[in-house]
Order: C-alpha cells, then sequence, then structure tokens
C-alpha cells in the first residue's frame, strides 16, 4: 500500500487579531483552506457543541475526513466526549494536550494509563502532544513518559522544547538525540519553526534560514521513520500551525510582520517537498 501523508491547517492560525482586518467566519476560513488545496483542518474539541458546528461545516468542504480534533483533558473521564465527538464525525486523528502539570511521574502515570487505555477503544487514533503548560511540558519529562508507556506515540510540536529547554545553538549532538527520541514517536507534526527565545519566528526572513532548515531536518526524520515502518500505513499527518499573536511577532502597532498565510502556504510546500523526495528515495532503496 501507497503511505501518503494529509497537510491541514489550524483553524486557531486562521484568527488574523488585526485591528485593520475584519476576522473571517468559519465558512470564509474553511472555503480558504480548501481552496488552498489542504487535506483537512486542526479544530479545537472542547465546547461538544461548537465542535460538531466546525464538524458538519468541515465535511461539507471535504476537510472533515483528515482532521486533527484538539482536545485538553485535566481528568481520564474528560476524554470520553471527545471519544463520542469521534465516532460522529471520525477525523484523522485526536491531538490530546494533557492539560494537567504533574510535579513528579508518579503522578502523571495514572492520568496517562487511563487515556491510553480509552484510546484502545477510540474509533481514530488518539495521540499525545508535545506542548508548553500541559503534562508533556519539559522534554525530558516527556522522555521519562515514552519510557513508561511504549505505546504511547506522540504530536511532535517541536518549537516549544526548543524555546522551554532554550537550546544552545548550533544544537548539541546531546539534543538532537533527545529530538530525535521525540520524533521516532510521532505520529504527527505541528508546523511552527521557533529559535531558543521565540516559539513562532517569521520563515520568510532570510536570516531565520538556518533554523528554518533545522526543522526541516528534524521533521524529515519523523517522515522518514514512517516510510520505513511497514506496519504503519494510515496517512502521516502535517499541520501549518502558524497563531496569531501573542504567538506571532508583531510591529510597534500589533501588526503581523509577515503575511501568515502565505507562510502557512510556504511551510506546507516546503515539508512537502521534503516529503516527496522522501518517497522517491525510499521507492528507490526498496527497487
Amino acid at each position: 500500500m501507497t503511505k501518503a501523508m494529509v497537510f491541514t491547517q489550524s483553524m486557531w492560525a486562521m484568527e488574523r487579531r488585526e485591528i485593520n482586518q475584519p476576522e473571517l467566519t468559519r465558512d470564509e476560513s474553511l472555503q480558504k483552506i480548501a481552496e488552498a488545496g489542504f487535506d483537512g483542518i486542526s479544530g479545537l474539541c472542547i465546547d461538544i457543541g461548537t465542535a460538531d458546528a466546525l464538524a458538519s461545516a468541515a465535511k461539507s468542504f471535504g476537510l472533515a475526513q483528515h482532521a486533527e480534533w484538539q482536545c485538553f483533558p485535566k481528568t481520564i473521564d474528560d476524554l470520553k466526549p471527545v471519544l463520542e465527538f469521534t465516532a460522529r464525525w471520525g477525523g484523522h486523528h485526536i491531538c490530546l494536550q494533557p492539560d494537567v502539570r504533574p510535579r513528579g511521574l508518579s503522578e502523571a502515570l495514572p492520568l496517562m494509563e487511563g487515556w491510553l487505555k480509552l484510546a484502545e477503544e477510540a474509533p481514530i487514533p488518539l495521540w499525545i502532544e508535545t506542548h508548553r503548560d500541559r503534562m508533556t511540558t519539559d522534554l525530558y519529562f516527556t522522555l521519562d513518559l515514552l519510557d513508561a508507556f511504549p505505546q504511547m506515540e506522540l504530536v511532535a510540536d517541536l518549537s516549544h522544547f526548543l524555546v522551554g529547554r532554550e537550546f544552545s545553538w548550533p544544537v548539541s549532538e546531546e539534543n538532537h538525540y533527545y529530538i530525535h527520541r521525540i520524533l521516532d514517536r510521532a505520529r504527527a507534526l505541528h508546523g511552527r519553526v521557533a529559535s531558543r527565545e521565540q516559539v513562532q519566528i517569521e520563515i520568510s526572513f532570510p536570516h531565520h534560514k538556518p533554523l528554518v532548515d533545522q526543522f526541516l531536518g528534524w521533521w524529515e526524520r519523523a517522515m522518514r521513520t514512517y516510510l520505513l515502518d511497514a506496519h504503519d500505513i494510515a496517512p502521516f499527518a502535517f499541520n501549518c500551525e502558524l497563531g496569531p499573536r501573542p504567538y506571532a511577532i508583531t510591529d510597534r502597532d500589533g501588526h503581523d510582520t509577515t503575511d501568515r498565510w502565505a507562510e502557512a502556504l510556504m511551510l506546507r510546500d516546503l515539508v512537502r517537498e521534503r516529503w516527496s523526495k522522501l518517497q522517491h528515495e525510499t521507492r528507490a532503496t526498496a527497487a
């Protein structure tokens, strides 16, 4: 079976938060995403009624089948309505940000065990996102969780680790090793490029190219790991998630310093180019 990759666009990232630019309606955003050729969306699954309305609208634009549904449970039972929601609407995967901040692994283990147990009955895959101010805020703590749960798979947003650990530049071999461990358990990626001080930098600025190249290299490892795994046949996922301020850097008047939509398309195309190259290399090796 031919392996595939799907590209989604974050609905949160469609927010403008600009005084001189009106916000797009939900359907205007969905139409723009569909017309740009994305396979799906990343949407919030917090208020179920709102999520139902978004899923229905996304389906009408052909964006529901490969949707990522983000949830933020604090307890094991908080996940149950999300599973019921995905049973109705489907999607590519559930992206779980564990909205708890345990001080030790012993506090985290029962929660993660409960969520992963529920995930066994989930209608679509459930993966844990790496994110600041969550259970996975710290790189080392997240690696301990991976050791404790061999079945735990990730939505890897590496920007949070780069900022959280404030890696020195160039990135050390030790830190590359830790990031590679994260990537080897990643089944989806959240697309944002960070520096050691800023969670989201302007990828179109020429002086940021070394950081863009670093993230492309990291993401390539996750894609290569997926392509080499003969048992993993579900499409790999990449979500463009260039968020509005305060994630986006703004000028003194509060305006984005770049066109984030244009950069989202640029980011998708850069990753798609890497993906195509890897597919060709893998097929050539197999032949």
